[in-house]
């Protein structure tokens, strides 16, 4: 659907956008974007969103974590600087590996965690030099805007669909400025 208009929707209450979500979904508009101060519980079933795959993402992470581990345990203990510890043998890595059970737990979280941050970050264009999406300042503080891009003839029925639903303020861009 080729676009006109983008069409913004401010709201001050999570309970009132969510309703205001459904009823708007329920009349065949498509909403592009909610942006939001903090995570509303529902918003992502009413915007028929699919589940997240960061969770696939996160366990490919901790192999990579894991991977390393094993590797940098037997680099460092086994093939590069061998040592008799405690009259312990250091021919394989099997043999020692219940002295490296914290190391590779440690570095599986740490990969993982540190990962998955810089993978949200990255996702969400929080990177240094990205320039923020947000369409209206309060969104950052205590507001909710939702978006939705319509061509000339549909602006008046999603005008009036905002104004039943409760929003406090609509601003309207046009997609070449």
């Amino acid at each position: 659907m080729r676009s006109d208009k983008i069409l913004y929707g401010l709201y001050d209450d999570e309970d009132l956008l969510l309703s205001a979500v459904e009823r708007i979904r329920r009349e065949g508009i498509p909403i592009d974007e909610v942006y939001s101060p903090f995570p509303v519980h529902g918003l992502d079933k009413a915007l028929g969103l699919q589940e997240t795959r960061l969770g696939i993402t996160a366990f490919i992470y901790g192999l990579l974590g894991l991977g390393f581990a094993i590797w940098m345990t037997w680099y460092m203990m086994i093939y590069d600087w061998p040592q008799d510890i405690g009259g312990k043998p250091s021919f394989t890595w099997g043999e020692n590996m219940p002295a490296f059970v914290p190391i590779l737990f440690e570095l599986t979280v740490f990969c993982s965690a540190h990962l998955m941050a810089v993978t949200f970050l990255v996702r969400n264009a929080m990177y240094p030099g990205a320039r923020a999406a947000n369409p209206h300042p309060a969104t950052t503080d205590d507001k909710f805007v939702m978006e939705i891009s319509v061509r000339a003839a549909d602006e008046p029925q999603v005008v009036a669909l905002f104004k039943e639903t409760g929003a406090l303020a609509i601003h309207l861009k046009n997609p070449e400025s």
